[in-house]
């Protein structure tokens, strides 16, 4: 299969989706919407939308975002696997009618307990997590599921949904790395609910677990994806 990672920035890559694509002997090309605008909506078997600290709601700073919402509701109507990830989600829950806000209590920053709703459980790519799970979050706005589509997971904030068959956006962050996590949250600073180094001894005891997550997560999305 031939994979387009869109990016929001040089730091907010495919990362460990990027080891099981190539794992899995599939192609993956990387592109940064930021710099080079709208990729190309034809010729990819599935398409994953990276984070970025940019937000729906700042399209006079970021002009781009008017062509992302425009690409990501042509590949979900078109039916071309998609997976929205933290900023992501956000720009495809708004692109199908969600509505996109700061965290009403805050950044969120580590991880959270998480619920897969039935949709969720019966799901053919979230339904590869356990039914509870602490979820890695790190964000500042959230989602509200459209209403056409289906939620798939909740915790603090909306964490997962799908768009009718072959369109998912999950809030928190199966793909992350220990080093770009922690620089994230090292320049979220001040806005951070709890202090830097007590974030840090939580990723070191629960992130090597939930990377497996995201790759068991990743792995189901090329199998709906078409891949065999």
């Amino acid at each position: 299969m031939r994979v387009l990672a869109v990016t929001h920035g040089p730091r907010v890559g495919p990362e460990l989706f990027a080891d099981v694509i190539a794992e899995d002997g599939h192609e993956l090309v990387e592109w940064e919407i930021t710099s080079r605008g709208v990729p190309p909506l034809n010729g990819f078997d599935a398409v994953l939308v990276f984070g970025g600290d940019q937000n729906v709601g700042e399209e006079v700073d970021h002009p781009w975002l008017h062509e992302e919402y425009g690409a990501l509701r042509w590949w979900a109507e078109d039916g071309t696997p998609l997976l929205g990830v933290c900023l992501g989600a956000q720009t495809l829950a708004h692109a199908l009618g969600g509505r996109v806000a700061p965290v009403a209590g805050g950044q969120l920053a580590g991880f959270y307990d998480t619920e897969l709703t039935d949709a969720g459980v019966a799901d053919r790519v979230l339904g590869v997590f356990p039914r509870r799970f602490e979820a890695l979050n790190a964000n500042g706005f959230e989602f509200t599921v459209p209403g056409t589509a289906v939620e798939l997971a909740r915790g603090p904030v909306a964490q997962a949904f799908r768009a009718g068959e072959r369109a998912w956006g999950v809030q928190f962050h199966p793909e992350v790395r220990r080093d770009q996590l922690l620089e994230w949250f090292e320049e979220d600073g001040p806005r951070l609910p709890r202090p830097l180094g007590e974030l840090e001894r939580e990723v070191d005891e629960k992130l090597p677990a939930w990377q497996e997550l995201g790759r068991r997560l990743c792995r189901a999305f090329l199998r709906a994806s078409g891949a065999k």
